[in-house]
């Protein structure tokens, strides 16, 4: 029976990729399974008269794959807690003014960083100034109708008589209200000049040079940003397995890719009505960059478990099918170049960074120190030429699925 040329082509054409898709298979089998298919790729080209050319250097392993790892290492595995939050200030007190008068100067601006005692803010003292003088004139009125009155009374021996005449003096001569008077003005005097309650920075500026105020006006709000805080709502569960001082780790959506380390500072111990304990975290902030009010992710360091084997998430890969088989690959080599081992593990308890590698005899050992693949990998067949880089995709590699 004659073929077509057509029939012939499209013959041709469906038994080279036949025999492409053999050779795919052979070169990325696991090392170690059944090896009867080994040559089949070059036994099929050769008895059909096939030349594969340049779609067999495809499947060259001459260049090595370039990848990226990290040692295994042995270390405490933390189960952790997330949760979403804000950060809010150590500290915030809202000034107001004490008394009565008309703004001169305002000697910061929003944001301006306060030494504690420092001058925010001056209410014009020319009328204060005068109640101060006004009440010293009434004193000394005051004193010297007092010490008249005693002029009569130095003849008096008896020490309880005489100390009764003086409470008499001084309520008739009005001496006492005097004194009252005059410290009531010098202390409004002081108060024309508002000053820092702590060390901080200005918020929320609200008045001017020239306005006046009375006796109660918001002036500003005075932050301290160092530490900061963040507060987070954990679930009722969870509450129990964190304690103070915990470590945790926090990131801002301000701030993407950055993470920032502080420690559990307090604990509420009240349940809200949604089954939540809110939990304060406290993070340096010297520089003021984490604001109140930004949103926040907490991970809060749980349950511990020492002394586990651990491997970079990223590192363990699953395959057969279905994908019932774990397997890391270990770099064995030089710091540039060397070959890509497939090792079998069981693993055990994880987190959001490791995993833990259990020790079985049925698994190839992993050992601290030893380097496992976890950028690149995710394709290669075992012993396949790699070269460890930075990054992968920078070097031409295949980045993870």
């Amino acid at each position: 029976m004659a073929f077509s040329r057509k029939s012939l082509s499209v013959f041709t054409v469906l038994v080279i990729v036949g025999v492409l898709a053999a050779a795919t298979w052979w070169r990325l089998r696991p090392e170690g399974e059944d090896g009867e298919t080994q040559g089949l790729a070059a036994a099929t080209a050769d008895s059909l008269g096939v030349d594969l050319g340049t779609a067999g250097d495809a499947f060259s392993t001459d260049l090595p794959s370039p990848v990226s790892g990290m040692a295994v290492v042995r270390d405490t595995l933390w189960e952790t807690v997330t949760a979403a939050g804000q950060a809010a200030a150590f500290r915030q007190a809202t000034v107001a003014s004490q008394v009565e008068g008309v703004i001169q100067s305002v000697p910061v601006r929003e944001n301006s960083r306060l030494g504690q005692g420092q001058t925010v803010l001056q209410i014009d003292t020319l009328e204060l100034a005068l109640e101060v003088a006004r009440a010293r004139a009434e004193l000394a009125s005051a004193q010297d109708q007092y010490e008249t009155t005693l002029l009569f009374n130095d003849e008096e021996t008896d020490p309880e008589v005489r100390a009764r005449r003086e409470r008499a003096a001084r309520a008739s001569s009005g001496l006492a209200q005097a004194e009252v008077s005059l410290r009531q003005a010098e202390l409004r005097l002081e108060r024309a000049t508002v000053q820092a309650p702590f060390e901080g920075r200005v918020a929320d500026l609200q008045v001017v040079e020239g306005q006046h105020v009375g006796a109660g006006t918001e002036l500003m709000t005075i932050v301290d940003l160092d530490p900061i805080k963040v507060e987070v709502n954990v679930l009722e569960a969870e509450l129990g397995y964190l304690s103070e001082g915990r470590e945790a780790r926090v990131t801002f959506a301000a701030f993407p890719g950055e993470e920032f380390s502080g420690r559990i500072q307090t604990i509420n111990p009240v349940v809200s009505e949604e089954r939540t304990g809110r939990v304060t975290i406290h993070l340096p902030n010297p520089s003021g960059r984490i604001k109140p009010g930004m949103y926040a992710d907490v991970t809060i360091n749980a349950r511990s478990y020492p002394d586990r084997i651990l491997v970079p998430r990223s590192a363990v890969l699953e395959r057969g099918t279905p994908r019932d088989r774990t397997m890391v690959f270990v770099y064995e080599g030089d710091d540039e170049q060397g070959l890509a081992k497939w090792h079998y593990v069981i693993t055990g308890r994880e987190n959001e960074d490791f995993v833990e590698i259990v020790p079985s005899e049925e698994t190839d050992p992993i050992e601290p120190g030893e380097i496992v693949l976890t950028e690149g990998h995710h394709y290669l067949a075992h012993d396949t030429r790699v070269r460890l880089v930075d990054n992968v995709v920078v070097a031409g590699g295949r980045p993870g699925a």
